[in-house]
């Protein structure tokens, strides 16, 4: 066997591991696994090998994410499939919230998005500046997705952007600096909240653009 076939089956697999731990891949996160999955042959082969596992290859942001998914949905499948759907749920209104608060006091005309920086000390100098700011990162930090119990700007917005990392949404490609980089799981909640939206009529992010809209005035 070639050293290229081997770098390419152990470069495979681990890619297959990063998508059965439910990994988000796209171009921020993982280049490398991101390619492989763009091109047809490789995205082909682990499309064959996740199938035998009753596993699929699932994409969001018009191709450019990608997430493992079921084959067929059982039962059992379906009760995961419904706990996590529960999670992500419980956590969309924080998340929106954070989302609009970050594009309002960055003048941003269109959400975060994938391979967007966020500079956390420019952000935070807005937030300081700003009443209405303080207060929305003060609500935003005290859920329970974030948990804080400070009152301190620097320590909610700290923890807040932590916690991001945590879950996947944004990535800190260097610890010496407050960079961050929204990954492609954001995509990926931009089209959860518009399934709801069609199947339910919540509107999340209108209602938080909203409420964001009506403490500026």
């Amino acid at each position: 066997m070639s050293q290229a076939t081997e770098t390419t089956i152990v470069g495979t697999s681990a890619l297959i591991e990063r998508l059965l731990k439910g990994q988000f891949i796209c171009r921020t996160t993982d280049e490398d696994g991101w390619r492989a999955l763009k091109s047809p042959s490789t995205r082909e082969h682990v499309e064959q090998y996740l199938n035998q596992i009753n596993r699929t290859i699932g994409s969001a942001g018009e191709g450019e994410v990608f997430f493992c998914g079921y084959q067929q949905i059982g039962d059992g499948e379906r009760k995961v499939i419904s706990s996590q759907f529960k999670d992500i749920c419980n956590a969309l209104i924080p998340l929106v919230e954070w989302l609009v608060l970050v594009q309002e006091s960055s003048g941003q005309d269109a959400p975060l998005s994938e391979g967007v920086a966020v500079r956390l000390t420019e952000l935070q100098t807005r937030i300081e500046d700003t009443p209405a700011f303080r207060e929305q990162l003060a609500k935003i930090s005290h859920y329970r997705l974030f948990g804080s119990t400070s009152t301190n700007v620097d320590a909610q917005i700290k923890l807040v952007f932590k916690r991001l990392v945590d879950l996947g949404y944004l990535t800190r490609p260097n610890s010496e600096k407050q960079i961050y980089i929204a990954t492609g799981k954001l995509d990926y909640l931009y089209e959860v909240i518009r399934f709801i939206d069609e199947t339910e009529g919540l509107s999340l992010e209108a209602q938080a653009e909203t409420a964001t809209q009506r403490d500026l005035v």
